[in-house]
């Protein structure tokens, strides 16, 4: 009878873990939309109609109603504060990151954006920003203020890119920020948490 239990439970355990390993794939493997801008080359952005929302994420106004949420590509920055989204706090470093991607859009002479072919999963435009010619992920990386996310991600169909930032991450060492998706998981842990209370 007891081995007969322990069979079970370890049955039980056993399709526990495959339905977790499961989830995990499918939340990896989103489908991604096709990019309906013009993508691969670089496009020409107005000065005038960028706007920082945080280190690594930036919005293009190209009219009245169309903005362009753009995620940039190779970087993960320290979170700021997005109630909506989560994050009730900012992260450690959050608000230099977004204050140096701030002042290196005020700078700039001439801004490009190099989108992916496809959307990120919330629908944002994935792409590379330069900055007078400068890759801003590279910059970002190089003052200390950005994991790379190209061992993770893959470099997205732009291999020098990806390279460049990689290259800058190995000199710059590691943040002094804990990752930002671990920050990101805690808030998730904290609000449901909270919610059970």
């Amino acid at each position: 009878m007891l081995q007969r239990s322990l069979r079970g439970l370890a049955i039980g355990i056993a399709l526990g873990v495959l339905v977790l390993a499961n989830a995990a794939l499918v939340a990896q493997e989103r489908p991604r939309k096709p990019q309906p801008r013009p993508h691969g080359e670089r496009v020409a952005v107005p000065l005038e109609s960028v706007r920082v929302d945080d280190g690594d994420t930036f919005e293009i106004v190209w009219a009245p109603a169309d903005t362009e949420i753009v995620r940039i590509l190779g970087i993960d920055t320290p979170e700021t504060k997005h109630p909506d989204h989560g994050l009730p706090r900012d992260q450690e470093y959050g608000p230099e990151a977004r204050a140096f991607a701030r002042g290196a859009v005020a700078f700039a002479q001439k801004v490009e954006l190099r989108r992916s072919d496809t959307l990120d999963p919330y629908g944002r435009t994935l792409g590379y920003v330069f900055l007078d010619e400068l890759n801003y992920s590279v910059a970002v990386v190089a003052a200390h203020l950005a994991y790379e996310s190209v061992s993770h991600y893959g470099d997205n169909g732009f291999p020098e890119e990806a390279k460049a930032v990689l290259a800058a991450a190995q000199v710059a060492g590691t943040p002094p920020f804990e990752p930002p998706h671990v920050f990101r998981r805690k808030m998730r842990e904290e609000a449901s948490g909270a919610g059970k209370k």
